[in-house]
């Protein structure tokens, strides 16, 4: 178990580190780069899971259920605490509720249950990308305009493949193959920019950081535990949703959080903290969610 575990974690840490180190020596500008996952390859990504001749939207609903159910029960899990240690909930929150499930989520799920489990991922990754475009916009600005939300590329192209995958539309196969070799290109330029990232701000709160390093993943994990066996998901969606309760806060909850002047140093310290403590969290979850 401990082998299958460090072949399922090691390309994606390695990667993340290569990131990370290229970052400390050249600088990059990662802008552009990023800026052309999120609108070309990650959306590729999903509409090729979703459009797949082996996706069963009907299937998938109570797994999608249930990532619905951690994000939001994290937030619950989370307010007492934040109250406790006097911080403004718009600061735990988020970070607490909205996870790493597009850099770290997508290939850890892929890794440790095949290429099967992709469209299963993406259904976890749709479900959390929504809630933070618009839930989670909401929780730092109340007067945020979120009817546009389908203009995401992400989103756009989610609501794309389930239309394809519910109408039951045939795609031309080799259009299909060309979209899924430009998804192909998103999952290693999330794992190395997630690297360079990490590179770009300083864990200053230390105590609000490790604080937020543990409740996530472990409140997510609680979370999953007891909602799956309500949910009466297979062996490998609760492992899935594990998996997803385990993951590490999202780095794009720095990015909301300094457009909204949201403390964003302190919510760069649970983000930086909160995914260098994945080393630990992420191989407990593997442990509970691979089949024996």
């Amino acid at each position: 178990m401990l082998l299958r575990i460090i072949a399922i974690i090691f390309p994606i840490f390695a990667i993340v580190g290569v990131g990370y180190f290229y970052a400390r020596y050249k600088k990059p500008d990662m802008a552009f780069a990023n800026q052309l996952n999120m609108d070309v390859f990650v959306p590729a990504l999903v509409f090729a899971a979703l459009a797949s001749r082996d996706f069963n939207l009907m299937a998938n609903w109570p797994l999608a259920l249930g990532g619905i159910a951690v994000v939001l029960g994290s937030g619950l899990i989370a307010w007492p605490v934040a109250k406790l240690m006097k911080v403004d909930t718009r600061t735990l929150l988020p970070p607490m509720m909205f996870n790493n499930s597009g850099n770290m989520g997508l290939p850890l799920m892929v890794l440790a249950f095949g290429e099967q489990a992709l469209p299963l991922a993406v259904v976890l990754f749709f479900v959390e990308n929504v809630l933070h475009y618009s839930l989670g916009t909401w929780m730092l600005d109340h007067h945020a305009r979120l009817w546009n939300l389908w203009r995401v590329p992400v989103i756009a192209a989610a609501i794309a493949g389930l239309v394809v995958s519910l109408l039951k539309i045939e795609l031309w196969s080799p259009l299909y193959i060309g979209i899924k070799m430009l998804g192909d290109v998103s999952i290693p330029l999330l794992l190395f920019s997630l690297g360079v990232r990490l590179t770009d701000s300083v864990a200053k709160d230390v105590k609000l950081g490790l604080v937020g390093a543990a409740l996530c993943p472990l409140a997510g994990m609680a979370l999953a535990w007891a909602i799956a066996p309500l949910l009466g998901l297979d062996a490998m969606q609760t492992g899935m949703l594990l998996i997803f309760g385990a993951l590490p806060p999202a780095v794009l909850n720095y990015i909301f959080a300094e457009k909204y002047k949201q403390e964003p140093e302190r919510v760069a310290s649970i983000v930086i903290i909160g995914n260098t403590a994945s080393l630990l969290f992420i191989p407990l979850a593997l442990f509970f969610a691979l089949p024996r």
